[in-house]
């Protein structure tokens, strides 16, 4: 008889906890990153955030842990933070101050109304009722002078080019450096706050730390480790060219603190990946660092999903609309310099085509905006609002589009990206319209495979679509007679690189039994589709 096989299942290579500043259902890079590490023998532990209850699920091999993210330092929050005797000596110390005392005195105004309507009043409380109305007059219009100061001053701090704003931004950083982000945004301290106890408990070999917020919290983090004796190496993977995208925060603080802040910690990474060879070399310029970064470029999974997953949605169906029927499809993050209002703005002018934009939530202020706008212009019928799909399905999802659009606006991070919807795009086979940014319309340009537009010109769009839907044939025709075009612009051949990073950073054999691991909660998130690009 031969013996029964116990082999038992290999110890992990090493534990790797992967750092995202968001709920991870957004972010397909990060998704794909800890699955296909995952897939390679690494314990991996993938931790974002959430503003409710922490939450967690199984993604693959990788566990997903949502922590709870309080925002308690942000700007604003602070009693009495827009107070500046010099600038403005009557301001209120804060906006809520100043609505308090218009609320005041206009109820106080509308008690003394009410009271002079009151039956059988003589000549003594007539008297008394006219001394309060000259009074509350008086105080009325102090608090409108108040109020105006106060006003003027929030606005003079989300003014990117107030002078004095710009002074006291750099009297921080002259006399703090790289420092003066403590000072400039406190509310990077909330998401360390958030995140360090869970890194700490989970004690990594590796910690894979995704963009800028999160390059602080792992840096760290992996002091903490060495502290106590442990070769914790740390990853930066960095996806933005963070001096050149267009701000996300409301102040001119914001993206000061936000560079600040990644170089101070640039120097901490063990490792440094990024999305392009262009953005590599903006690394090593802007931030002098001991080697290169390695590329691990946004490119889709394009093995089939699992058998017995969910079935591919077929857009057509989600949009009502036959075979025949032209779609213009977007996929990715709404906003507006990702520029779709050209998408919508220039549907009359063409008649047939219908818009589908794959996003992650309908209700946003500005997709809101858009099917707004399509109803103004009575195209609303040939707009849809589709959600986000496994992102082991977008490639097949997107194949039922006409052509892909990505119509971005010129920003100096859109220079030197190839983003991920480009390559979605690509091995979805799709024909691409995209605006004249430097990567991606010199990418069109020489390969043949769509059109290039001058950014946020509607006459120059509608020719591009019209030279697309014209002949489609000869824009798809260049996947086949370049197959070489796609065969790197796979996420299997990055997990490739990816694993040989890690490999590099922690060789040894790691421990035998991960901590408990994240058992799957009812109710977890539909896994997205997108990164920021």
């Amino acid at each position: 008889m031969q013996p029964e096989d116990r082999t038992a299942p290999a110890a992990p290579r090493g534990r790797v906890v992967m750092l995202v500043d968001n709920d991870v259902a957004r972010d397909s890079r990060v998704q794909k990153a800890a699955t296909s590490a995952a897939d390679a023998g690494w314990d991996v532990h993938l931790l974002g955030c959430t503003g409710g209850p922490p939450r967690s699920w199984e993604l693959g091999g990788a566990h997903v842990r949502l922590v709870q993210l309080r925002h308690m330092l942000v700007p604003g929050k602070r009693p009495g933070v827009l107070r500046a005797t010099l600038r403005r000596p009557l301001a209120y110390g804060h906006p809520t101050a100043a609505d308090y005392r218009r609320r005041l005195v206009q109820s106080r105004r509308a008690d003394l109304a009410a009271s002079r309507l009151e039956p059988g009043a003589g000549p003594p409380r007539k008297g008394w009722l006219l001394a309060r109305r000259a009074a509350a007059k008086a105080q009325a219009r102090w608090v409108a002078v108040r109020a105006r100061q106060t006003d003027a001053l929030a606005a003079a701090r989300k003014n990117r080019d107030s002078p004095l704003e710009r002074l006291a931004i750099r009297y921080w950083q002259a006399l703090l450096g790289d420092r003066a982000w403590r000072v400039l945004d406190r509310n990077l301290w909330d998401w360390d706050s958030a995140y360090k106890n869970v890194i700490d408990e989970l004690d990594p070999d590796i910690i894979h730390a995704n963009d800028f917020r999160m390059l602080g919290v792992g840096a760290r983090a992996a002091r903490r480790a060495r502290a106590r004796g442990r070769a914790t190496k740390l990853v930066w993977d960095a996806h933005e060219f963070l001096p050149g995208i267009r701000p996300w925060g409301t102040g001119p603080r914001w993206l000061a603190a936000m560079c600040a802040h990644e170089r101070e910690y640039a120097g901490d990474a063990d490792a440094v990946l990024t999305v392009s060879e262009a953005l590599a070399d903006r690394l090593v310029e802007g931030h002098g660092l001991r080697e290169r970064p390695t590329v691990v470029l946004n490119a889709p999974v394009t093995e089939a999903a699992p058998a017995g997953g969910d079935p591919v949605p077929d857009m057509r169906e989600l949009c009502g609309v036959g075979p025949d029927v032209p779609i213009a499809v977007y996929s990715g993050s709404a906003s507006v310099q990702r520029g779709l209002g050209i998408m919508i703005e220039t549907l009359p002018r063409l008649p047939g085509l219908h818009v589908a934009l794959v996003v992650a939530t309908a209700r946003s202020e500005y997709v809101r905006g858009l099917a707004a706008r399509a109803a103004e212009l009575g195209v609303d019928d040939r707009v849809h609002v589709l959600p986000y799909v496994p992102f082991d399905q977008v490639v097949p999802f997107l194949a039922a589009a006409d052509f892909g659009v990505v119509p971005i606006h010129h920003w100096p991070n859109h220079e030197i990206a190839l983003i991920t919807k480009f390559f979605e795009y690509s091995h979805a086979r799709l024909p691409i319209v995209v605006s004249d940014v430097r990567a991606m319309g010199d990418m069109v340009k020489n390969t043949g495979q769509g059109e290039v537009f001058r950014a946020e010109d509607p006459d120059d769009y509608v020719r591009a679509v019209e030279a697309v839907l014209g002949d489609p044939g000869r824009y798809r025709a260049v996947y086949d007679e370049r197959p070489d075009l796609l065969r790197d612009w796979t996420w299997e051949a990055q997990a490739g690189v990816l694993d040989g990073v890690y490999t590099r950073l922690a060789p040894r054999p790691a421990r035998t039994a991960p901590p408990g691991g994240a058992g799957e909660a009812p109710g977890a998130p539909l896994i997205g589709a997108r990164d920021r690009a």
